[in-house]
């Protein structure tokens, strides 16, 4: 009976020691990362900044004042329609914003310069840091996606020109659905179309507002705030914020290199 006993006790305490290990591999594996996938907002992808300096090649001493109006205006608009029930996309919000902002500075555009400046959105450069940041993500298991008020042409037709077609899980336009972002359905795009819980998703936002919207929603939000703005006063604040995306990939715990 003792031996029994004994054996029993073996048995027992081997069975929790493994159930132990497992339970610490588990942890491991979990904590490797804290986010199952990366979203990004379409600006901390596309770089801005070539529109800016042709609005200045085409309006010398003007371009940097009328760029800030326009873009000011180019995301009123589209919250303005979505809380009008009025819907029009991303190009057209940008089409008309820039004309208001031209007209505001009683700065003259032709049509010429109208659709020059535009439809410099339908083929955006990115930025620098995006294609190794991108490929350290995918090197350490994460799914990555742009979540985006631009239109599906300008996201696909911006990925296409830097060879970026097939660097994204998913590539979301809240187009799709009628809306913008920080709308709540906006937001919620990411979720179902990752299959993730909000707390797995680091939402990378390149505006105040649209890191204000996400944390409002529920992301964890690491704002890549590349221009240096000035956080909003929302009541909230990211989770962490930088410049650049390897600042981005520091707080998130994924290698660089």
């Amino acid at each position: 009976m003792p031996k029994f006993d004994s054996q029993r006790r073996k048995i027992v305490l081997a069975a929790a020691w493994a159930s132990l290990a497992l339970a610490a591999g588990a942890t491991r594996a979990e904590g490797k990362h804290r986010y199952a996938a990366i979203v990004f907002d379409g600006f901390p992808i596309f770089d801005l900044r070539p529109v800016g300096a042709k609005a200045e090649a085409l309006f010398p001493g003007k371009g940097a004042a009328l760029t800030a109006a326009w873009r000011t205006r180019q995301f009123e608009y589209q919250w303005l329609h979505a809380l009008s029930n009025s819907y029009v996309d991303f190009r057209t919000a940008t089409d008309d914003a820039l004309v208001f902002a031209c007209r505001s500075m009683d700065i003259p555009l032709s049509d010429a310069d109208r659709m020059t400046l535009v439809s410099m959105f339908d083929a955006l450069g990115v930025w620098p840091d995006v294609a190794p940041a991108v490929a350290a993500i995918r090197r350490a298991g994460l799914k990555t996606a742009i979540l985006s008020n631009m239109t599906a042409r300008m996201l696909d037709s911006g990925l296409a020109e830097a060879g970026l077609s097939k660097a994204f899980d998913a590539v979301l336009s809240t187009d799709s659905i009628r809306s913008y972002k920080p709308s709540p359905a906006s937001y919620r795009m990411a979720l179902d179309t990752l299959r993730l819980q909000r707390q797995e998703i680091l939402f990378v936002p390149f505006a105040g507002w649209d890191a204000a919207g996400a944390k409002t929603f529920g992301y964890p939000t690491f704002w890549v705030n590349r221009l240096g703005a000035p956080a909003e006063e929302f009541g909230n604040e990211p989770d962490g914020s930088g410049r650049n995306l390897a600042d981005m990939l520091a707080f998130a715990g994924i290698p660089a290199n």
